[in-house]
């Protein structure tokens, strides 16, 4: 016998029904337009505070570690310290040109251990103090207040070799290769380092360095520091020291200066040290850190890359 359902009665069921399903749906739990799904961080770097005694302040440390790390405990890695280190400054970038440099199919760096050292103060940091009277040149003295602290560089380097390189070499597996990286005024830190404790790195990264700080004062002292190594002093020992320096189109004085330091350096001729100067005219200022970084690795490592 067959069922009959009347226009009515299909009306109602059809009702019922959408009730059911808006009741279904009112009781699921609501999702904002805006919203997305549950995720999780994306961690390529960890951040370290290291309490220096010689700055007698707080410095962040972000460490990248490279790829393979923990599953290769019987390994040991260069080091590269990144001034401008900070996590809103150079370090993210050039976390991704490290890792980009050391891709077996690039293959420019081996794996290796990014140390950003953050500023706290970069005018005091970057600087050694002046000679009495000294005025900023006019292009830089509506910034003159920025400049009130300079003159500690001497003390961040002390920090550099009496803590920062030793907290790394307590916590992590660092090799014997220590690569310092510097653009402007860590540009200038770096030279420093390199003309008066040049021991205390063996791969130097400089691009455009500030030299016209304190009215070349580092660029005229250059030959006597030279000329100390040259006699052993200072100059450490172990292996080849390779300087790499580039400047891009950058105005008259910082693309002669950086020849100059680069002219004094050559002059040296130290058979323990290899010199590369690049000038990049399709650099500005602001472009030249990555293309001169990931040439200097290039031509420090380029030896153990044929030995592969």
């Amino acid at each position: 016998m067959k069922t009959r359902i009347t226009a009515r009665a299909a009306a109602s069921l059809l009702a019922l029904a959408m009730c059911l399903t808006a009741a279904t749906r009112a009781a699921e739990p609501t999702r904002d337009a805006g919203s997305v799904p549950p995720s999780q961080p994306y961690v390529i770097a960890q951040t370290y505070r290291l309490q220096s005694q010689v700055l007698n302040e707080a410095r962040e440390l972000n460490i990248m570690l490279p790829e393979g790390y923990a599953e290769h405990p019987e390994q040991r890695y260069p080091v590269i310290y990144l001034l401008d280190g900070g996590q809103q400054e150079d370090f993210t970038h050039m976390a991704g040109a490290v890792q980009f440099a050391s891709f077996p199919w690039v293959e420019r760096l081996p794996p290796a251990i990014l140390v950003g050292i953050a500023n706290t103060d970069r005018k005091r940091d970057m600087t050694f103090k002046p000679a009495s009277g000294y005025a900023l040149p006019k292009w830089l003295q509506a910034y003159s207040e920025a400049y009130k602290s300079a003159g500690g560089s001497e003390q961040f380097i002390r920090c550099l070799e009496t803590e920062v390189q030793p907290f790394v070499a307590q916590n992590f597996r660092a090799g014997p290769d220590r690569i310092l990286i510097g653009q402007s005024l860590a540009g200038l830190l770096a030279t420093e380092v390199l003309l008066k404790k040049p021991a205390l790195f063996n791969h130097y990264v400089i691009m455009s360095p500030s030299l016209w700080w304190d009215q070349g004062a580092l660029l005229k002292q250059a030959p006597q520091w030279l000329k100390l190594q040259g006699q052993g002093q200072g100059s450490g020992s172990g292996g080849v020291r390779k300087v790499y320096l580039a400047v891009g189109k950058e105005g008259p004085e910082m693309e002669r200066d950086t020849r100059a330091l680069a002219a004094l350096i050559r002059q040296q001729r130290r058979a323990q040290q290899e010199l590369v100067f690049e000038y990049l005219p399709r650099e500005n200022h602001g472009s030249i850190l990555h293309p001169a970084a990931l040439s200097a690795f290039e031509h420090f490592f380029a030896a153990q890359k044929k030995g592969r």
